[in-house]
């Protein structure tokens, strides 16, 4: 158990907090550092407990960061489920997805990976869920498109959308058993050692690209709010960032007195969100938008849904199989399975940007091992509670560590079980359904924008003045986009004679970051290129860095409870990979007395955006 923390109302660069910075001392010898030094040290490490009021504030910021990516994903599969016109039930969708990610962060946290990093819905099962939606079998009956025709409770109405959800349920949960599969038997490795930048960067690029639909959809409803909506989220996350807000706060040394807290760099969506939302209220009350719902602009009133906040039930409790028994197809599988593997991927990065950020050494094969696996399960569970998508690490929330300076799993597992108690009162989730459509739309133009620009940024490992590089990216880009679209417009191209078989290849070919990124691993690992120019060298190096001033690897990554303890007697754990290998920990050592955990973690070179959402 880590040290208890003495506190002396230090003040950190974004947050205030009443603690001290992890000391640099090894056998009584201090360390002189510089002023910007002490800027760029964690509050509180990653094994550190800080008081229980700090986890809940900071707790409440985490699930409020991460707020944007999990509500946006039932807001766009409500267009392929054909509920646009049922808010309850995109606010039970909502709210399950609210649990689940609370589960599963509790489960990463306490028997995965263990570092503080959250858990919640994941873009890259989106774009194959859409694609499968999409087919033939499953588009949307015209009725349920005008919502004078659609009556919420008909059982006509709910086999309709729920056919559609059981569908993508149970696609969902096979392809998870492959992450589980990856995971827990150590074959990552195996697909790290041929996957590089080239091949992340159109994948992760073409997530965001391929959503510009759903974006210009909402947005269209009301330009004027949107792009209002789109002006605040940059005003505060880009040009306010570094400008502090004074707050009243109390402490024991120094009573009550005004702490300077950077507000805009740590929600700039949801206060965007919030502002542009109430002014649509003043709008709707002041009859400045129009009341008939055949005019340009009434999506934007905030009044469409008001009667769903009194429908919704105060406690909702979602559970597996709530919207049936899930169905298994082919096509939606193989989706999936190109949705997973590049969530798998990206994990493994947001793993060793948290160990940095929280003060850990890097993560050895077994946490990896161990925290895909639990990743896996996650989406199994997804799957079987029937939110409609998977669960992944967030990198927004990996970023969130690097504002606050608070490295603390504590912080992050009470993040988690707020996002279980959220997820139990229905009326949360029918909350956020009543956000009016243009607001959403300006939300997406950011948040789609920054996606693709995040997978572009892995070109900074490799020699982009090659022009096999160059090839390969665009080859891979430019192809993304144009055959999906031209197989959307063309549905019936596709007739091998095998009805399997033309599902398959529909779902595939029209999810534009498997064909991205299809292309991107196919051409990296064919055309003759060195390992410096293809960017393996600074992809590898930057996994694999170490750090001398960090927490010992056993006390952050070993199993919970005394489990590791347990089984450290037994030969045959060396032989399973996501079990730590015998190893004693820092209390066992000779010496040990007068070693103190180093976090003087340096965060200069990594560049934290809020905004990275994949």
């Amino acid at each position: 158990m880590a040290p208890e923390k003495e506190s002396n109302g230090l003040e950190n660069y974004a947050f205030a907090i009443d603690g001290r910075f992890c000391d640099l001392e090894k056998d009584g010898e201090g360390s002189d550092l510089s002023e910007e030094d002490d800027k760029n040290k964690l509050a509180y490490c990653v094994t550190d407990i800080p008081p229980w009021y700090l986890c809940i504030i900071l707790g409440i910021q985490h699930c409020l960061t991460a707020f944007g990516g999990i509500i946006a994903i039932p807001l766009i599969l409500s267009q392929g489920l054909c509920l646009q016109h049922d808010s309850l039930t995109q606010g039970h969708l909502i709210s399950t997805i609210f649990f689940v990610s609370g589960v599963c962060t509790l489960l990463q946290v306490t028997f995965g990976i263990r570092l503080p990093i959250l858990q919640g819905g994941t873009f890259t099962l989106l774009a194959p869920s859409m694609a499968m939606l999409s087919m033939p079998e499953w588009t949307c009956p015209a009725w349920t498109q005008n919502a004078s025709l659609v009556n919420a409770t008909s059982p006509e109405y709910v086999e309709v959308w729920q056919s559609r959800m059981r569908a993508l349920q149970g696609s969902i949960m096979v392809g998870s058993l492959f992450q589980v599969l990856v995971g827990f038997s150590g074959l990552i490795g195996l697909f790290m050692r041929f996957i590089g930048p080239l091949t992340i960067a159109p994948t992760i690029s073409l997530i965001g690209l391929s959503l510009y639909d759903s974006a210009g959809m909402n947005a269209g409803n009301h330009w004027g709010i949107s792009t209002m909506t789109t002006a605040l989220i940059i005003l505060f996350s880009q040009y306010l960032r570094h400008i502090p807000v004074p707050f009243p706060t109390y402490s024991k040394t120094k009573k009550l007195h005004t702490t300077k807290i950077y507000i805009f760099q740590i929600l700039p969506v949801l206060l965007g969100i919030t502002l542009s939302w109430l002014i649509c209220y003043i709008f709707t009350i002041s009859d400045v938008l129009p009341s008939q719902p055949g005019q340009y602009g009434y999506l934007a009133r905030t009044d469409l849904k008001g009667d769903v906040i009194v429908q919704a039930p105060w406690f909702r409790f979602p559970y597996p199989g709530q919207w049936g028994l899930p169905t298994v197809s082919l096509a939606g599988v193989v989706g999936i399975l190109a949705g997973v593997i590049s969530s798998m991927i990206e994990s493994v990065g947001d793993y060793h940007a948290c160990a940095r950020l929280s003060g850990a050494p890097p993560p050895p094969k077994h946490a990896i091992n161990r925290g895909i696996g639990i990743e896996g399960l996650g989406c199994l569970l997804a799957g079987a509670w029937g939110t409609g998508n998977g669960t992944t690490s967030y990198s927004e929330n990996v970023g969130a560590l690097g504002i606050t300076k608070v490295g603390s799993r504590m912080v992050i597992i009470a993040g988690g079980v707020l996002l279980i108690i959220m997820g139990l009162f229905g009326k949360i989730g029918a909350i956020f359904t009543t956000i009016p459509t243009p607001v959403v739309g300006g939300m997406f133009l950011v948040m789609f924008g920054v996606i693709s620009a995040a997978g572009v940024s892995n070109l900074q490992y490799a020699d982009m003045n090659s022009s096999r590089n160059i090839f390969i990216f665009g080859f891979s880009m430019f192809s993304g986009l144009v055959i999906p679209n031209w197989i959307f417009k063309n549905p019936d191209a596709i007739a091998t004679g095998v009805v399997e078989l033309d599902q398959l290849l529909q779902v595939l070919l029209t999810t534009s970051m498997f064909v991205g990124g299809f292309f991107g691993f196919f051409l990296d690992n064919t055309i003759p290129g060195t390992k410096r120019e293809r960017g393996i060298i600074a992809w590898n190096k930057i996994h694999l860095d170490d750090s001398s001033n960090t927490l010992e690897s056993s006390e952050v990554y070993n199993l919970p409870f005394g489990i590791s303890s347990c089984l450290s007697s037994y030969t045959w754990v060396r032989y399973v990979p996501f079990l730590p290998l015998n190893a004693p920990s820092s209390q066992d050592k000779p010496g040990s007395s007068h070693w103190n955990v180093g976090c003087n973690v340096h965060l200069d070179y990594i560049d934290i955006n809020p905004y990275y959402v994949v």
